[in-house]
């Protein structure tokens, strides 16, 4: 099996709005499923052979696809993605924040949708894809992806209380009881939870959940492996019992068998997204 893995830093002019970008290479691995798991930031993926074939989507009512160049929104359950043992493309994680100025459109409106990039930025996205395939190298394939991103995106910022809301609910690693950000932003709980969801695509609790397991994962994934009773204390979990629920809900399995079935895939590998993929 050969593996690789090129991570790249945003442009300045794209930091805070494309929070990490990696380029990656597998081959020889033996075919399966691959779960895209839930992570506080949306996913932009573009392959560089053959199409993303996505059997079963957040949203279950959503059909099977295949896609050469995929946006995937927030979600609270897992993607399957079948591979025929080899995968190559880049992947850019986008602050839900920086949606509407980059794609055009609030992260509440791609909740649990994976959709074609070009169905979302129209002719910016088939260029988008055609000069990321046409580049022969990573740094040009992330120059051309910066580039087109940078043109097309139009200042729109959402509302401070809720940009806040989201910098607590991160920064407090999905420890903060949603009345307490409410309190800090000067909100009611039931008004932050509705514009909260209409900006990123989840409700104040599930994006606290979301953001406490996506830090639980990176860590499981981390060398050298914690023990889960230690990782669910540090994570923010009642105890370990909780975390296996959690991871469950989250994965469809416990995390050792997690660990498992899916480390090595692109989403997985430690360095592959700060602060977690999608897809």
């Amino acid at each position: 099996m050969t593996s690789s893995f090129v991570q790249h830093r945003p442009h300045a002019a794209l930091r805070g709005t494309v929070a990490d970008a990696v380029g990656y290479r597998q081959d020889g691995l033996a075919p399966g499923t691959h779960r895209g798991l839930p992570s506080p930031t949306l996913t932009l993926v573009v392959t560089l052979d053959e199409p993303l074939d996505v059997a079963a989507h957040p949203d279950p009512a959503q059909a099977p696809g295949r896609y050469d160049a995929l946006l995937g929104g927030l979600h609270t359950t897992p993607a399957l993605i079948r591979h025929p043992g080899r995968q190559a493309g880049l992947q850019l994680s986008l602050s839900p924040l920086g949606a509407r100025g980059l794609l055009g459109v609030p992260a509440g409106e791609l909740a649990a949708l994976d959709v074609d990039v070009t169905d979302v930025l129209g002719a910016a996205g088939t260029e988008l894809v055609d000069r990321v395939r046409a580049a022969g190298s990573w740094d040009e394939r992330f120059a051309a992806a910066e580039d087109v991103l940078r043109r097309a995106a139009r200042p729109a910022d959402p509302a401070p209380e809720v940009a806040e809301a989201w910098r607590l609910t991160v920064a407090g690693g999905g420890r903060l009881r949603v009345g307490e950000i409410a309190r800090r932003v000067g909100w009611s709980e039931r008004h932050l939870t509705a514009r909260f969801r209409a900006e990123t695509g989840l409700a104040p609790k599930e994006a606290a959940r979301v953001v406490r397991f996506d830090r639980a994962r990176r860590a499981l994934a981390a060398r050298p492996r914690p023990d889960l009773a230690g990782l669910a204390a540090a994570a923010g979990y009642a105890d370990q019992a909780h975390l296996t629920r959690e991871w469950r809900a989250f994965t469809g399995l416990s995390p050792l068998r997690w660990l498992a079935a899916e480390f090595g895939f692109v989403q997985d590998h430690p360095r592959a997204a700060l602060p977690g993929s999608a897809a």
